[in-house]
């Protein structure tokens, strides 16, 4: 998965490391001003579009003979720390109230933050393995799940976010979040023109778990109910 790619203490854009930052939120004015910016996010229902700015690094995966193919190269997203912190907290709570709105099946409570996929695979097996036991006929359906986390479509993804319930900001927030996303490829010394990002989460960001969990989760009822019947 493109994720293992992925080192999360990599500082983004703004060149700001986690060391730096943690030496800054140590003050108390510093953080004050940053707990504002969160709030001002959330209450304004509005992601700047400095936040919304990343460097996606191309890296070639090691120990290849050639490097022929663009699945030989690993793309990493590099996000802004602050951006990166605000979204811890944001996650947190958007978790906590799809939870207490029973919205997230079952099965992904477990992995929530970090092995949403990975749940969703075991419970696949869980339920095939259940129709085998009851004497059924079971299918297996297969697909790329690297490609999972960088092609959520945006559009399904309001509606979903809609239905899980939240407060109206809540779901106003994500509509702003999501909208005007835009990022630089790099490869080696050579860096691209700003390319808008119209689809996907980014597998650094705080908030992507919790968001492709409630991608999945829908369909995970539908399946569960059909092989109850």
């Amino acid at each position: 998965m493109i994720s293992k790619c992925n080192n999360s203490s990599v500082p983004g854009p703004n060149k700001l490391s986690w060391h730096h930052l943690k030496f800054i939120v140590n003050q108390d004015k510093c953080l004050a001003n940053i707990i504002n910016i969160a709030n001002a996010c959330f209450n304004l229902e509005h992601w700047p579009n400095y936040f919304k700015y990343s460097f996606t690094i191309i890296i070639p995966k090691p120990n290849k003979m050639l490097y022929d193919q663009a699945k030989l190269f690993c793309p990493i997203v590099l996000l802004n720390t602050l951006e990166k912190l605000i979204e811890k907290v944001i996650a947190e709570r958007f978790q906590f109230t799809v939870i207490n709105n029973n919205f997230i099946h079952p099965s992904q409570l477990s992995g929530l933050k970090f092995k949403s996929t990975m749940d969703t695979g075991v419970a696949l097996t869980h339920i095939i393995c259940s129709g085998w036991a009851k004497g059924k006929t079971t299918s297996t359906l297969t697909f790329d799940i690297s490609q999972f986390f960088p092609s959520l479509n945006y559009c399904l993804l309001i509606l979903i976010l809609e239905k899980a319930g939240p407060e109206p900001r809540v779901s106003s927030f994500f509509v702003n979040y999501l909208v005007k996303r835009k990022t630089n490829y790099v490869w080696n010394d050579l860096m691209s023109p700003d390319f808008e990002v119209n689809i996907g989460v980014d597998q650094e960001s705080a908030l992507s778990p919790i968001l492709s969990v409630l991608y999945l989760t829908l369909f995970l009822y539908i399946l569960g109910k059909h092989f109850k019947t």
